[in-house]
């Protein structure tokens, strides 16, 4: 039989933590948000390749959180992670023009949160960009390394965005490690040891791997959008100290 003292002592605790430290309010799941009836069927399509329930639960972005994404292009991940910030949170969409699909997207409930931020990737001087939570920089790194943009500056505005213990998340597509930043025009990869580096020169710390992505019977000799399925893609997760 359960002594009575520590019963009615037990209760007391219980009570004292609901009542100073009220249940947190937490948002969907990484499921529910991919499973949302609202979704585009074209997302849904795009879903096959990238994971992205193992991407949200890698990411971690919580409700109340504010964000960058980084080349946003059509929103796809811009839309995922407003859905996991909503409902207090708020997504910048980083482009350097507009789009008229992200134009529509933007048109939808799901997107109430979000807004579109047309400015290059190493100018990120708006002032509604600064101490965020999370950037993430989603298959659009390698772009850069053919674009006229400086990567160093790019990457330590990233970092001079976020505010301290805030996330950078990078996906993108892996070359081989010979190849580093030299075939982002030819074949749309570049070498993750390459890009970590380029990364941690502008202060970040790494801190974790995702390898829901990996594919490691890919050559990584052929454009990455050919036979996307079968591409080798990184996901590296960031801190800023």
């Amino acid at each position: 039989m359960t002594n009575p003292l520590l019963r009615k002592t037990a209760f007391a605790v219980a009570l004292a933590v609901t009542v100073c430290c009220p249940p947190l309010a937490f948002g969907a799941t990484p499921e529910a948000i991919v499973a949302a009836p609202d979704r585009s069927d074209a997302d849904r399509q795009g879903d096959s390749i990238r994971e992205p329930v193992k991407l949200l639960q890698f990411i971690g972005a919580m409700p109340g959180w504010h964000v960058l994404d980084m080349a946003a292009g059509a929103g796809y991940s811009t839309e995922l992670m407003a859905r996991a910030v909503a409902p207090d949170g708020k997504v910048f969409a980083q482009a350097g023009r507009q789009s008229d699909k992200f134009a529509e997207r933007l048109k939808t409930p799901a997107m109430a949160n979000a807004e579109l931020v047309v400015t290059p990737a190493d100018n990120l001087s708006n002032p509604s960009l600064t101490n965020l939570d999370l950037v993430t920089f989603l298959f659009g790194y390698h772009d850069t390394t053919f674009l006229p943009v400086d990567r160093a500056k790019m990457d330590k505005a990233i970092f001079d965005a976020l505010k301290p213990g805030g996330l950078l998340i990078v996906a993108d597509h892996s070359a081989k490690p010979e190849d580093g930043a030299s075939v982002g025009k030819t074949l749309h990869r570049i070498a993750e040891n390459s890009l970590r580096s380029e990364i941690e020169a502008a202060g970040f710390v790494f801190v974790a791997e995702g390898d829901f992505l990996r594919r490691p019977d890919d050559q990584r000799t052929t454009p990455s959008s050919q036979n996307a399925a079968s591409v080798d893609n990184f996901v590296l997760k960031f801190r800023k100290p």
